[in-house]
C-alpha cells in the first residue's frame, strides 16, 4: 500500500476509532435514546455512518448507478429500530470497514465518476475516488463528533477529554 493510501486508511480507522469510543459500555438502550435536541442517536448514527460509507463506495467502484443499485431507508437511516441491536450494527459496521480498507489498496484513486443528480450536488460534477474517500472521513468525522455529544449527554462520558 502507497504511502497516500496508508494515510487515508489510517485516518479513516483513526476517525472510525473515536465513533465506536463513544458507544463502549452502553446498554441498546442507551444507543437508541435520542436526548438532545436532534433525533440523531447513538445506534442511528452508527449505522447511517456505515450505510454511508457502503453507499459511497459502490459509487467509488461502479459511479451514480453502483450508489443507487442499493435503495437505502432514508426515515429510519438515522435511527436505531426495534430489534436492532448495537452489537449488530457495529457487526455491520466492522464489515464495510473491512470493505472499504480493501478497496482503498485496489482502486485507481484518481478514477472520476459524474455525480449522481441531486439538489446538493452541483450540476455536472465527478468526483474522485480520492475525494470519496476524503469525504466520508470528513463525515465520519463529524459524526464521531455528533456521537460525542449525545454520549455526554447520556451519561456524561467523553471521547476526549
Amino acid at each position: 500500500m502507497t504511502s497516500e493510501r496508508a494515510d487515508l486508511v489510517q485516518t479513516l480507522r483513526r476517525h472510525r476509532g473515536f465513533l465506536r469510543f463513544t458507544v463502549q459500555n452502553i446498554t441498546d438502550e442507551q444507543a437508541a435514546q435520542s436526548p438532545t435536541a436532534s433525533a440523531l442517536s447513538l445506534g442511528g448514527l452508527i449505522k447511517h455512518v456505515a450505510q454511508t460509507e457502503a453507499q459511497w463506495m459502490r459509487f467509488a467502484t461502479g459511479g451514480a448507478e453502483g450508489m443507487m443499485s442499493v435503495q437505502l431507508d432514508w426515515a429510519n437511516g438515522h435511527r436505531m429500530l426495534p430489534g436492532e441491536t448495537l452489537e449488530g450494527l457495529l457487526a455491520e459496521y466492522d464489515q464495510v470497514a473491512a470493505e472499504t480498507d480493501k478497496l482503498v489498496d485496489t482502486l485507481d484513486l484518481d478514477a472520476s465518476h459524474p455525480l449522481p443528480q441531486a439538489p446538493w450536488f452541483e450540476p455536472g460534477a465527478a468526483w474522485s475516488v480520492r475525494r470519496v474517500l476524503l469525504h466520508v472521513i470528513a463525515e465520519t468525522s463529524q459524526h464521531a463528533g455528533h456521537a460525542d455529544i449525545i454520549r455526554e449527554t447520556i451519561d456524561g462520558q467523553k471521547t476526549m477529554g
